[in-house]
């Protein structure tokens, strides 16, 4: 009976758990992560005030939250690929291209939204 999935609160904890560390190593080894994070967390306080409406600061924060979920899943993408090996690959190369290209869409998106949540 070994290798049982856990159940009910216990799964939730140990979810927790592995989302904290991920979050953990994210912040020490990602400086792209970091500076998006900080970027979030000193944005978040002028959405807040921006937004006339609760859509607008839900627009203006999940704007900024998107940027930081894409990063954590291209850092993600990130580690499997050197996990695999340091040669050059051009799969490696082209699945981290389009990671950083994801990245790279959401903060326009968030320019996008700031702008016309701001200047409408």
């Amino acid at each position: 009976m070994a290798n049982q999935p856990h159940t009910g609160w216990r799964r939730l904890v140990n979810a927790t758990h592995y989302s904290w560390a991920g979050l953990k190593a994210a912040w020490r080894n990602e400086e792209a992560f970091r500076q998006e994070s900080l970027l979030a967390l000193c944005l978040t306080p002028l959405a807040l005030y921006l937004g006339d409406t609760a859509v607008e600061r839900a627009l203006l924060i999940g704007s900024l939250l998107l940027i930081v979920i894409v990063e954590l899943l291209n850092t993600g993408i990130e580690a499997a690929i050197d996990r695999i090996g340091p040669e050059r690959h051009p799969l490696s190369g082209r699945a981290k291209d389009i990671g950083s290209a994801a990245v790279f869409v959401s903060l326009v998106n968030a320019v996008l939204v700031w702008g016309l949540v701001v200047l409408s």
